[in-house]
């Protein structure tokens, strides 16, 4: 991992947002299906929100700029690309993770499990 990237990674997870904070307290510890989640994890040049390896699975917690035109459009480059690597990618809005948790982490639950096979 280059340099530049381990001090992102770093700052972005001793400053997340308020839903990646909700999410993250889902997600650590293996407390849904078993799976191992990382925060702020790098893949070829792009951080992921939460990733598990094992699944392949990145987990994106979008605020309001990813729904303008720029944002989308990135947004859909950034995830074409990490499929391109096998990483299926599922985004929540923010406001998605702050009210619906639990619905949430039933899709992320039901996303491993279709994996699993």
């Amino acid at each position: 991992m280059k340099q530049k990237n381990t001090h992102r990674c770093r700052y972005l997870r001793e400053n997340q947002t308020d839903a990646e904070k909700r999410l993250w307290l889902a997600l650590r510890d293996r407390q849904i299906a078993g799976a191992k989640f990382r925060r702020q994890f790098p893949i070829n040049g792009y951080i992921l929100d939460f990733y598990c390896p094992e699944y392949q699975l990145g987990i994106e917690a979008d605020g309001g700029g990813h729904y303008e035109d720029k944002g989308k459009k990135r947004d859909r480059l950034r995830t074409g690309e990490l499929s391109k690597l096998g990483i299926e990618i599922i985004r929540f809005s923010d406001s998605e993770i702050l009210k619906e948790i639990k619905e949430v982490c039933e899709v992320i639950y039901n996303t491993i499990m279709s994996k699993r096979g």
